[in-house]
Formats: structure tokens, C-alpha cells, sequence
């Protein structure tokens, strides 16, 4: 039963259960005037809390996966000794589940005119910028018995950046380019555009690689060798319409898109091209250009880092049009969007022959691995039903690819863990062959 008025008051300074002991206010006021004093000088003492100087530093940036320390300085001007827990608030996806209750709080006793610092590691689940909320500090009294509370707002600001898986990849494609850039002993005959240097032919070499006028010079037989041209100009451009938010696992499109476009930056970079970003939806999202080498992957990096999928439709003649005036000239425009039947038929392909017509066009796309497994699947009724309806999205999906093919498109459709080495090789069979 709720107690009210007189009864619960007594009952909640009394020390023996209600109608046993009713005392008089005079011998309430006895036994608890040593409390209440006991309490009012607790609460005198315990430090102020708005005079306070907090300030930070620490990580601007972090890849998604690795930890970010952030450092706090709580200085305490006053002439009482702060007993302190303080509370650093950060959004939710800046933690990991159950880690924000031992992360953000912090226990710190600074004594009057010094300054102490807490560090709060933050474990970010998501992509973009991660803004500090306020800082609580309650401050205790010497018998914690009283506090005083106040917050702070101390601004903070870390950027989540992709996290590159596919970097692992980058040795070996760069081993490769090493190949067709003849700086390593094995050549790549007959291949490339641009004229490197001659040697004595060897049986096996392409017929057409003969230098006629130089064996007339010389007794033996002398062939070409090519390397890849340098100097192109790379406009990728990344869908972030309705489609690139349909997660494929536990990520959405769109990162594995990211992920596969950096991979392609960082070694068309290498390979001395000239790489540009586009994000687009029905405006632009992001735009990266005219940075040099040393200088592209940083940049690709931070402006990935805040895109985030548009639950709208793509206008594929803005995002045509957008394309063609970021690449004036003939380029190589890889672009990162979806395979699905009316997304392609009806937006893409009206438009597609502008595109085509000036560039040489790939389309990278990423496929859901739960569909492969989805068709080998059997034994039962539903599984049966799975399989064809697996079955029916895979053929779908490769007619779309066919028909893109026949408009002079290169196709990349691979999974989500397959797609950047795959459309790293892409790039590289069309710099050997010349189509850059």
C-alpha cells in the first residue's frame, strides 16, 4: 500500500516499522539533526562542477574495426579537492554492445589547482563522423553522502573511415603490373600501347613484335616490347541510390563497393593513371579530383568515410551526364552499382551510349553469396523452392550482364569478398591489352 502524507514521512526517518513507533517532530529533529548537518557539510565540500575546464585530444580518424583514443583533461581550478565519476557520452554505434558502461565512465580524484586526464577508447561499428555528446561529471563530498552534478559540452569529432579490407590484395596486383611494365624479367610480349624497348627474339614471340628495319640493322632478329600506357585518366563512380543499401551479409552494397574502388584507386595510382571519384544518387555525394598519387588514397578514404546509402532511386541521366562532365576526355569509368533487372533496363541502358561512346565502360557489381548457396541447396521441399528461386535470380542477373556486354560494357559480378581483386584484374587485362 503507497504511504502519503504524515504516515510516510515518519516512516521514512523513523528508524521501527509504522504503529509500533510514532515519535514526536521534536525527537525526529533530535535523531537526525546529525545527519542533516553531516549531509549540509558533505554537500558544502564537495567540489564545484561548472567551474570546471575540460578540454580533448586524441584520434581524428580511425579505420572501422580499430580502436580510437580519445584523452580528457579535467582541470580543477577551485580550492576543494574534486572527488569525481565523469561520464563521457558518445553515440551508440561508437562502442561496441555492453562496452559503453565501462568505457565512458571514469573515477578521478584531482586535487585543488591540478589537472588529471582520462582516456575513453571508442571501437566504432560504422562508417562516418562520430561527435562527442556531453560530459557529466558528479562530484562527491569527502563521506558521500551529497553530490553535485553538472555537464560540460566539450566538442570532439573522430571520422570512421572504411576499413580497406582488400588492401591484402594490393602486393600481388602490384606484382602484376610490374609485369606488364616490363620492370621485371618476365615481359609481356606483343601486349600494351606504348613502345619500351627492343630485344633479340626468342621462339614463341608474337610475329607481329618484329622490328623489320632493325634485324635489317643487326644480325640477329629483334623484337618490340610494349608496356602499358601511363598517364590515363580513372573516373570511378560509385551508385549510392535504393540499391546500394541491400545488404549482402552483414554490410550493406555500398561498403563493398568502397572497398573494391579502393583497391582499383591505389593501384591505378601506382600504375601512374590519373584516378577520380564520383558519388552520386540524384546529386552528387562526393567528389574526389585532380589529387596526385601520393595523395588519392587518403582522399578516397576520407570522402567514403561519411557516405551512407539513399533510400531513393538513382537518376541515371544525372548520373550520366555528371560522369561525362568530370571526364571530358576518353577515360576508363568504372561503375559501381547494382545488376538488378529494372534498376539497369530502364535507367541504365536508354543512357548507356553516351557513356560508351567516349569511354571505355565497366560495370562492377556486388553478388549475394546467400544465392549460390540458396541453389546448391536439396533434401527438402523448401530447399527445393529455394534452389529455383535461386536459379531463376542467377539467370536474371546474367542476361542483364549480356546485355550490358553487347553495348561494349566489361561486367564485373562477384561476390562481396571476390569483388575488388576482380575488378583489379579487370583493370589490369584492359591496360595490357591497350583499351585504356
Amino acid at each position: 500500500m503507497a504511504l502519503t502524507g504524515r504516515t510516510a514521512l515518519l516512516a521514512a526517518v523513523g528508524s521501527l516499522p509504522i504503529g509500533i513507533w510514532e515519535p514526536s517532530w521534536t525527537g525526529i529533529l533530535a535523531v537526525n539533526a546529525p545527519l542533516a548537518l553531516a549531509c549540509a557539510c558533505d554537500f558544502a565540500l564537495a567540489a564545484p562542477v561548472r567551474s570546471l575546464r575540460l578540454t580533448r585530444a586524441g584520434d581524428t580518424s580511425v579505420r572501422l574495426g580499430d580502436p580510437a583514443d580519445v584523452t580528457l583533461t579535467v582541470t580543477n581550478p577551485g580550492r576543494r579537492p574534486l572527488r569525481a565519476q565523469i561520464r563521457d557520452a558518445w553515440p551508440p554505434s561508437t562502442w561496441r554492445r555492453g562496452m559503453e558502461h565501462d568505457a565512458s565512465r571514469h573515477r578521478v580524484t584531482i586535487p585543488p589547482g591540478e589537472r588529471r586526464r582520462v582516456t575513453t577508447r571508442l571501437l566504432p561499428t560504422r562508417r562516418g563522423d562520430r561527435k562527442a555528446d556531453r560530459v557529466t561529471v558528479r562530484s562527491f563530498g569527502p563521506l558521500g553522502l551529497f553530490t553535485r552534478q553538472g555537464t560540460h559540452d566539450v566538442p570532439w569529432t573522430v571520422r570512421v573511415l572504411p576499413p580497406f579490407h582488400s588492401r591484402k590484395h594490393l602486393p600481388s596486383k602490384l606484382a602484376r603490373l610490374r609485369e606488364l611494365d616490363g620492370r621485371t624479367s618476365v615481359l609481356t610480349r606483343g601486349e600494351g600501347t606504348e613502345f619500351d624497348s627492343l630485344r633479340e627474339y626468342v621462339p614463341g614471340d608474337d610475329t607481329r613484335s618484329i622490328d623489320w628495319r632493325a634485324t635489317a640493322r643487326q644480325s640477329a632478329v629483334a623484337v618490340r616490347t610494349w608496356r602499358p600506357e601511363r598517364d590515363r585518366h580513372i573516373l570511378l563512380v560509385l551508385d549510392t541510390g535504393r540499391t546500394s543499401a541491400g545488404r549482402v551479409g552483414d554490410a550493406p552494397r555500398l561498403d563493398a563497393s568502397m572497398d573494391a574502388a579502393l583497391l582499383l584507386g591505389a593501384l591505378a595510382s601506382r600504375a601512374g593513371d590519373r584516378v577520380d571519384l564520383l558519388a552520386y544518387d540524384r546529386r552528387v555525394r562526393a567528389l574526389v579530383q585532380g589529387r596526385t598519387a601520393g595523395e588519392v588514397l587518403p582522399a578516397l578514404v576520407n570522402a567514403m568515410a561519411p557516405l551512407e546509402p539513399e533510400l531513393i532511386e538513382t537518376d541515371a541521366r544525372g548520373l550520366t551526364a555528371t560522369a561525362l562532365h568530370t571526364a571530358p576526355r576518353r577515360s576508363l569509368v568504372v561503375l559501381l552499382t547494382s545488376l538488378e533487372a529494372a534498376p539497369v533496363e530502364e535507367g541504365l541502358l536508354p543512357v548507356l551510349a553516351r557513356l560508351t561512346k567516349r569511354h571505355t565502360v565497366v560495370v562492377a557489381s556486388v553478388a549475394d553469396p546467400a544465392i549460390e548457396a540458396m541453389a546448391a541447396s536439396r533434401g527438402t521441399t523448401d530447399a527445393i523452392y529455394d534452389a529455383a528461386s535461386a536459379a531463376q535470380a542467377t539467370a536474371e542477373r546474367h542476361r542483364t550482364a549480356e546485355k550490358l556486354t553487347r553495348h561494349g560494357v566489361t561486367v564485373v559480378d562477384a561476390t562481396p569478398s571476390e569483388l575488388a581483386p576482380a575488378l583489379a584484374d579487370a583493370y589490369l587485362s584492359l591496360k595490357a591489352a591497350g583499351r585504356l
